[in-house]
């Protein structure tokens, strides 16, 4: 765990560093930019895509217009006499419910030449005889303004204007603004960040007077130019001003007040007061930290019919289309710059943004994002980051990367739901960078620490333990050292009988080729049964188990390589026959015990190698292996750490250099695969060993004669004839406790 808690600390940082942004002590502007563009995926992904005709869009464009002789109205502005016949269209023909203009008329219309004329009134034409009572009869069909201002009149038409940040002057507010929506000092001790603006472009006072409401147009445009909510009130002197779509429905529902709604009075923290909601009549409209709504995007445009307004004038439009309907009045012509770039379109409409606000307030599917979220957003990512942190440092790689998957898809898909099913709107791009960038950060320190361990295992380890043990060994470095320590092992010698005469028969060229194939044949071996090598000593391998991966079967295993060492080696004989080279026979010596292991030599050369009087025994078993005509010998140590093998005790010996003596075993094989007359042969042995060290030589003889009639050229067999012969002519006396004592290597 102390290894772990490295980049545990690490990540718990890196977990404070995201908290840190959630609490808004300081801003991360490329989390900003890719929680928009979560957003816009997020909005794309779950909108309807359908078509609401309860409200409808006429359009002012190009084929609007298109000159007269074209069918069009003109270039615009157009005399607002045209206007008004449009109005007079919409509610005397079409019976429409409500209009909204996405224009603004700030300036008097002039079209008409009525100045023209009364300027030659006054001068040119002031002589002339009736020119002043013509002008007069004629003044009210020329007053533009004022027919457009009657036809407004008593209708339910809102008007639109526009907020600047423009620097306060005589000039730069132009024509008059409606009633604010809330009378200042209604959010007095609130800590609401209203949009605040310094000046205006209004519609003509006769104009506002005669029109039911107004409202603004100003959307709040995100640092990356994207249009994603409006304002439902913006800030101008202290005062409170609804915007254009809020005020059509207000329209619609019959002018309701506008009532905010704070966290406190809802039930919430009444120390925390944020703005939630504005309650109109029965609608509630969720408004975000800036007192915006979420533009609803139902789909790309075209999610409202379109009619062109010239077809509305002339009475184009079947009236079906249109009667009941909300109208807002706009344009998608591009020479008039009312295009915006939204999360569902580069070039989308700014009437149709109004108009999913307001098919939005009608169907209550505004998304919620309220100041709260941020406790949320600060919430999630502690419990998602201290989950991260914690649980990724103890995992291996690819458990890693699933568990990551595991939280990453979750966070996801938890954050749809609460999207399209809850209208609610969560942070996503803090808590994915969070998770990733903890899951980037383990595996790069897994990879650049915990690496140069595993690249320490296997320069130190890899010449000796096969791959496999070096990759278990790489999983936990820091419990593998070369250092010397003591431990119980089983080490094994094997060596190639007659190797000097197989030697002196072939070139040096052909005697590499054969050692080559030789040892690879018997390293496999060793590296399959979990073994490592220690040495090769010319035509003799040394290898040991149970270290320096501990493994309690290390017995078993050694005995298991030693019997297949026999087998690799009768698959190796046809190609060695092929080939012209002689048989190769080994003899293999095992032993079991403690002895010390790691690494050994002088400060020139090291090698991570075993030493200990069991070391020094397993030789000493390997070299008997001629003698007693045995293809594998084993030490008693061994013999009785592997206890589902039958053997044959061969012998009680001393062996060079030790002066007790010990008991030799040779492995007939596992229980259960070795025959009754196998078993029957090693029993009459065991009785003949018993009649040897008794001395009953001629009992000896006898069971002796038994075995040697079933394998008359056995070497073991031949050996005991030879000894029992010699005891015989020269007794070795009552003292005699059976040990026969070897005085060679």
């Amino acid at each position: 765990m102390r290894r772990r808690l490295v980049p545990i600390v690490l990540g718990l940082f890196v977990v404070a560093v995201f908290l840190g942004y959630a609490a808004h002590y300081y801003r991360l502007p490329l989390l900003e930019q890719l929680e928009n563009t979560f957003y816009d995926y997020r909005v794309t992904l779950t909108m309807p895509r359908t078509v609401d005709d309860r409200v409808v869009i006429v359009d002012i464009d190009d084929k609007s217009l298109a000159e007269r002789s074209q069918g069009g109205e003109g270039h615009w502005p157009w005399p607002r006499n045209r206007l008004a016949l449009m109005l007079d269209q919409l509610f005397d023909h079409y019976h429409v419910a409500v209009v909204g203009f996405d224009v603004t008329f700030p300036e008097h219309d002039d079209s008409s030449g009525l100045g023209v004329l009364e300027k030659l009134g006054q001068n040119q034409l002031r002589d002339v005889p009736g020119y002043a009572h013509a002008l007069q009869q004629l003044r009210p069909e020329l007053q533009y303004d004022e027919i457009f201002a009657r036809s407004v009149k008593d209708r339910p038409v809102v008007l639109g204007y526009v907020f600047t940040h423009a620097a306060p002057s005589p000039t730069s507010d132009k024509g008059l603004l409606p009633a604010p929506t809330l009378p200042a000092g209604t959010f007095k001790g609130r800590n609401i960040a209203f949009t605040q603006w310094s000046a205006y472009t209004a519609n003509l006072p006769e104009l506002q007077h005669a029109a039911r409401t107004a409202g603004h147009f100003n959307p709040y445009t995100d640092p990356d130019g994207m249009t994603r909510r409006v304002p439902m009130l913006a800030e101008y002197n202290g005062a409170y001003y609804q915007s254009l779509s809020l005020a059509m429905v207000r329209v619609v529902l019959g002018m309701p007040k506008v009532e905010p709604v704070f966290a406190d009075a809802a039930g919430g923290d009444a120390g925390y007061g944020g703005l939630e909601w504005l309650k109109v009549g029965l609608l509630r409209i969720p408004v975000d930290a800036h007192a915006a709504a979420l533009v609803p995007y139902r789909g790309f445009q075209g999610s409202f019919p379109y009619y062109s307004a010239v077809d509305v004038i002339h009475g184009r439009v079947p009236v079906d289309d249109l009667k009941g309907r909300i109208v807002l009045v706009g344009t998608t012509a591009p020479g008039l710059l009312d295009l915006r770039v939204t999360p569902v379109g580069r070039s989308y409409p700014g009437v149709e943004v109004h108009a999913n606000l307001i098919s939005g307030m009608l169907d209550g599917t505004i998304k919620q994002q309220p100041p709260y979220v941020t406790g949320a957003e600060f919430v999630l990512l502690l419990l998602t980051g201290v989950l991260m942190a914690l649980v990724l440092p103890l995992l291996a790689p690819l458990r890693a990367t699933a568990f990551t998957l595991l939280v990453l898809g979750g966070a996801i898909a938890a954050n749809l739901a609460i999207f399209a099913y809850g209208n609610l709107v969560l942070p996503l791009a803090s808590g994915l960078a969070m998770i990733l960038l903890l899951y980037a950060f383990n595996m790069a320190y897994g990879f650049f620490v915990e690496a140069r361990g595993r690249r320490q295992i296997t320069s130190r380890f890899g010449q000796y333990v096969p791959p496999e043990l070096v990759d278990e060994m790489a999983k936990h470095p820091r419990r593998f050292s070369m250092e010397g320590e003591s431990r119980e092992l089983t080490v094994l010698f094997t060596d190639v009988r007659g190797f000097t005469t197989i030697s002196e028969g072939l070139e040096p060229k052909e005697l590499s080729q054969l050692m080559n194939a030789f040892l690879t044949a018997l390293t496999e071996v060793i590296y399959k049964h979990r073994g490592t090598i220690d040495k090769y000593m010319g035509d003799c391998i040394m290898a040991f188990w149970g270290a320096p991966l501990a493994d309690p079967g290390h017995a078993r295993r050694a005995l298991e390589a030693a019997l297949d060492m026999h087998v690799a080696l009768a698959r190796l004989q046809p190609e060695f026959s092929a080939r012209g080279w002689p048989e190769i026979h080994i003899g293999v010596g095992l032993n079991s015990g403690r002895m010390s292991v790691g690494n050994m030599g002088s400060e020139i050369r090291l090698a991570y190698t075993v030493m200990g009087d069991a070391v020094n025994l397993a030789s000493r078993l390997e070299g008997l292996t001629k003698q007693y005509g045995a293809a594998v010998i084993v030490g008693e140590n061994t013999r009785n750490a592997v206890t589902d093998f039958v053997f044959r005790e061969l012998d009680r010996v001393r062996v060079k250099g030790k002066e007790e003596p010990v008991a030799i075993f040779e492995p007939v094989g596992k229980e259960g695969d070795v025959s009754a007359s196998q078993l029957a042969e090693v029993a009459l042995f065991h009785e003949l060993l018993t009649r040897y060290r008794g001395q009953d030589w001629d009992g000896a003889e006898r069971r002796l004669a038994q075995l040697l009639a079933g394998a008359p050229e056995n070497a073991l067999y031949r050996m005991y004839a030879q000894r029992i012969a010699f005891f015989r002519a020269n007794p070795p006396g009552d003292g005699w406790d059976g040990v026969f004592r070897f005085e060679t290597k």
